[in-house]
C-alpha cells in the first residue's frame, strides 16, 4: 500500500511531466487541483511551466466543472503537505535535481 510520501512523489512526478509538456491533461480531480495550485505558487523563471500546469487543470475542469475546488483544499485533503514544500520540491524536479 502506498504511503503518503509515495503518493506525494507520484503527484510531483505528474506535475513535473505536465510542466515540461510531456502530458497535457490531469487524470482526476486531485491532479487538476494540485496542478492549478502548483501553477499559482511556482516562482520566477517558471512561467512557461506554470502555464502548462494551469492549462492542464483548466482542460480537466472544463470537462468536469462540478469538481472545481479551491486549491487550498488540496492541502486540507492531504493531496499536498504544504504550499512551500510543493513549490520547493517541484522547483527542484524542474531543475533536474533529485
Amino acid at each position: 500500500m502506498p504511503t503518503a510520501r509515495d503518493r506525494e512523489e507520484a503527484l510531483l512526478n505528474r506535475c513535473a511531466a505536465v510542466a515540461r509538456g510531456d502530458a497535457i491533461k490531469a487524470s482526476d480531480q486531485s491532479e487538476a487541483t494540485v496542478f492549478r495550485l502548483a501553477s499559482m505558487i511556482l516562482g520566477r523563471g517558471f512561467e512557461d511551466q506554470a502555464g502548462k500546469l494551469r492549462s492542464a487543470a483548466a482542460k480537466y475542469f472544463a470537462e468536469h466543472p462540478d469538481e472545481v475546488m479551491e486549491p487550498v483544499e488540496a492541502v486540507e485533503k492531504g493531496w499536498v503537505i504544504g504550499l512551500s514544500r510543493l513549490r520547493d520540491m517541484l522547483t527542484r524536479k524542474l531543475q533536474g535535481q533529485p
